[in-house]
């Protein structure tokens, strides 16, 4: 159950950024959005603020943030259609009634004749005197179908009216949240846990080793080898591991003193290499400074970018299959995994997971971000729009593969998981 939490709370905040993103710059841009929704599948919950729906859906799987102009979401008033009207103070249309069978006060009935509902913002028909008329349409006007209430889109509040750049920005801001979203758990990571510092202090001296011959002890800071200064744990341990057999002058502080200690380190093979060891144990002082956590962040934001565009690399060069690929039961599987050490190992795994997203996102391939983007770069090379009907099978044939692709990765996932352990 906890796994199921974690993984529920880790993969919906990873997709509620990525959405969120898109949402923004969508507003930005003066697009309407018509839903917000987190998860896919059925409505679990929904409610109406301004013109958008923000649902929850039962799937924990994505999300998707639905904006005018996409889906063919507009309304055709066609020739001989009757429907109910409201008119406001200033005689335009700000309800328009389909298929109602109750009345309302005031309301108007019309024949439509002809209607525009996107450009010039009209209808013109027949009213119940059979008399031609024309009323204008308010912008905000409302359809009501059957008691399903549908915002109309003016043209301008279109997705596809937007410039090349809005609809790109639109687009990219949902992987491009992804990375920021990574940035600030990495943040928080060094802000809340701390960050390593790397100094040689001693965190156990091993029982009848070098070291406690020595009279080494725990939280012994080693500032001198040999008369050479040492400043971070790496140091120390290179000097060890050269110096099997051989005497060695440490100089540590302790409790505000220096103290010389001479010990000779024993040889041992490590990965069939002879290395010295005096016999300590070590785990890197933590410290809390808000700067090196702000470049912590971004450090780790690029190194794991980086890293997944390695692995990418080889799936393209074939050597890495699509059986080593995970989806939805891997990561949640993963997770479970994760959520042994604690929260902070959760954290970096949703940052982690949260990059992943972004980058998968911005592949151009049919019905991901990266595909869209790169439609919106062969708009702004040839002048002109790709047609519609043409992308949207691109897109289709995409989704299909993906379908097909997510299902194969998950049997692979199941077979693993279940059967073969």
């Amino acid at each position: 159950m906890e796994t199921a939490i974690a993984f529920i709370i880790i993969f919906g905040s990873i997709v509620f950024f990525h959405e969120l993103g898109h949402f923004i710059f969508a507003k930005r841009a003066g697009i309407m959005v018509r839903e917000f929704a987190i998860g896919m599948g059925p409505k679990i919950f929904g409610y109406t603020k301004g013109e958008t729906l923000y649902t929850l859906r039962l799937l924990p799987i994505g999300g998707y943030v639905r904006m005018a102009g996409e889906d063919m979401d507009s309304v055709e008033l066609q020739p001989g259609f009757r429907l109910g009207i409201h008119l406001n103070d200033l005689d335009e249309i700000d309800q328009i009634l389909l298929n109602q069978n109750k009345q309302f006060p005031d309301m108007l009935f019309l024949e439509v004749e002809r209607s525009n509902l996107t450009d010039q913002m009209f209808i013109e028909g027949y009213n119940e005197e059979e008399k031609l008329v024309r009323y204008k349409v308010a912008r905000n006007a409302v359809i009501n179908e059957k008691g399903n209430e549908t915002i109309i889109a003016p043209a301008d509040r279109q997705f596809g009216s937007k410039s090349v750049g809005q609809r790109t920005m639109t687009i990219f801001a949902g992987p491009l949240f992804n990375f920021i979203l990574s940035f600030f758990i990495f943040l928080a990571l060094g802000l809340f846990q701390g960050l390593p510092t790397y100094e040689p202090v001693i965190t156990r001296v091993v029982k009848d080793s070098p070291a406690a011959q020595a009279g080494m002890q725990d939280g012994d800071l080693v500032t001198k080898i040999d008369g050479t200064s040492i400043t971070t744990w790496d140091e120390l341990s290179e000097k060890v591991k050269v110096s099997s057999n051989e005497l060695m002058e440490f100089t540590v502080e302790r409790d505000g003193q220096e103290v010389n200690l001479s010990m000779t380190p024993n040889e041992a093979v490590v990965e069939k290499e002879k290395v010295g060891q005096i016999g300590v144990e070590y785990t890197s002082p933590m410290e809390k400074n808000p700067a090196k956590a702000v470049v912590f962040g971004a450090e780790q934001t690029y190194e794991w970018t980086k890293r997944i565009f390695t692995i990418l690399g080889t799936l393209i060069t074939g050597n890495f299959s699509i059986d080593d690929l995970s989806g939805p039961v891997g990561i949640y599987k993963a997770t479970e995994e994760v959520a042994q050490y604690g929260v902070y190992n959760l954290m970096h795994w949703a940052a982690i997971l949260s990059i992943n997203l972004g980058i998968m996102n911005l592949l151009p391939l049919p019905a991901l971000d990266g595909g869209r983007l790169l439609f919106f770069l062969f708009e702004a090379l040839r002048g002109k729009p790709v047609d519609k009907q043409k992308e949207g099978m691109v897109h289709f044939v995409g989704i299909m593969l993906l379908m097909v692709l997510m299902v194969v990765v998950t049997w692979n996932d199941i077979q693993r998981f279940f059967f073969n352990g």
